[in-house]
């Protein structure tokens, strides 16, 4: 474990990838945050990291929603997800980030997350469904809640990527229906808010879902001083491969599919359960 550097399970001829969670703190410029992505995802890749996440809310962020918050809000052919495009072609990397998505009523936004390749085009965008209407917040007041619809996932060196936002974390079946869907990696982009047990919280929950699910998540989290920080990596037996603690910085980890496959071979649950997952 490692708060700067590489780490894993599986060598680089392991047929593994190199993956990246990138922890800052977003304020309210777009272009400020945009500067801080580059130079964090040019950082990962030095490292050799092939993926980068990026937190909730990268786009734009104040410790308040408010009017200010919609105004800052693009859409997906917007200024912040080009300068994504931008910097992930530059690098050749995959994207992962948290953005302010413009709606089309204009009353609300939606909490999108928006992943991009490295030819520059949009690979996934997922608009987060559980809305953070807990410990005294009303992100609901703000931010529309997203469709459930088929999840979406992308492809990764052998590995298919799922997508899920913070709060869902607190919701087993958002991972295990990404899981049905294919997904063997699932990234968390996140605004995990400090507070009392609030770090336990996010702690048991990142590594619950990997557990759980016999996968790697890689959860990203804003850095201090709202956010948690505490940007993990998780494998399938629930071991932290990379982990950051309160810096602004990157960790980087190599997965490799033969974890997985090993894994599952010890502990069968995935295969053995017997209830599925429904929208209510």
């Amino acid at each position: 474990m490692t708060e700067s550097g590489v780490s894993g399970l599986g060598s680089h001829g392991d047929s593994s990838v190199g993956v990246a969670v990138a922890q800052f703190a977003p304020g309210d410029d777009t272009a400020a945050n945009l500067a801080s992505i580059r130079d964090l995802a040019t950082l990962a890749v030095e490292r050799g990291a092939s993926l980068v996440v990026f937190p909730e809310y990268s786009s734009y962020f104040t410790p308040d929603l408010g009017a200010h918050s919609l105004a800052a809000a693009e859409p997906l052919d917007g200024p912040f997800v080009a300068g994504l495009e931008a910097i992930a072609k530059v690098l050749g990397v995959h994207l992962v980030a948290g953005m302010l998505e413009k709606t089309a009523g204009g009353d609300r936004f939606s909490n999108t997350v928006v992943a991009v390749g490295p030819t520059g085009a949009i690979v996934a965008a997922y608009r987060k469904i559980h809305l953070y209407d807990a410990f005294g917040q009303r992100e609901s007041e703000w931010v529309r809640p997203g469709d459930i619809e088929a999840p979406e996932t992308f492809p990764l060196a052998g590995f298919t990527v799922g997508i899920q936002t913070c709060y869902d974390l607190r919701f087993p079946e958002v991972t295990r229906r990404l899981v049905d869907a294919g997904a063997d990696l699932v990234v968390v982009p996140s605004e995990w808010v400090r507070g009392p047990l609030k770090e336990q919280h996010w702690r048991t929950l990142v590594t619950a879902r990997a557990l759980e699910n016999t996968i790697f998540v890689a959860a990203a989290d804003q850095a201090p001083p709202i956010g948690a920080g505490n940007s993990m990596i998780v494998d399938p037996m629930g071991v932290e491969l990379a982990t950051l603690g309160e810096e602004t910085s990157v960790a980087v980890a190599w997965l490799a599919r033969s974890r997985i496959e090993s894994v599952r071979e010890i502990n069968p649950a995935l295969r053995m359960r017997r209830f599925g997952v429904h929208p209510l």
